[in-house]
């Protein structure tokens, strides 16, 4: 059984896996996001772009995509107490702010996220 699906996004086919998340991080970029976006409903306004540019920070400086409390602790660091709040993610990245905002940051599943 193929788990392959692609994006189409502006002539381009961008492969995901059947969680869609990108196969290849490189494919990554603001349309990209928008569309990983979209597919979870969600729109994106400056204060999900924000959280995302942290998201990729995060996996530049340690390698892995955060689970949570990594995330939330990671937030507040850079954003202060009232933007490292789990509440205030879930806002942005419902059901689950670490898988969902990680997917449309372009980076890889969290490994604890089922």
């Amino acid at each position: 059984m193929n788990t392959e699906k692609n994006l189409h996004i502006a002539g381009r086919e961008i492969p995901i896996d059947k969680e869609g998340f990108l196969r290849e991080l490189s494919d990554w970029t603001p349309e990209v996001a928008s569309a990983l976006a979209q597919s979870e409903g969600i729109e994106l306004t400056d204060a999900h772009w924000e959280v995302l540019q942290l998201l990729q920070a995060f996996y530049r400086e340690f390698e892995l995509s955060p689970a949570m409390r990594p995330l939330v602790k990671y937030i507040t660091l850079h954003l202060g107490p009232d933007k490292g709040r789990s509440i205030y993610l879930m806002q942005l990245f419902p059901p689950s702010p670490a898988k969902v905002a990680s997917k449309i940051a372009g980076l890889p599943k969290p490994t604890n996220c089922l």
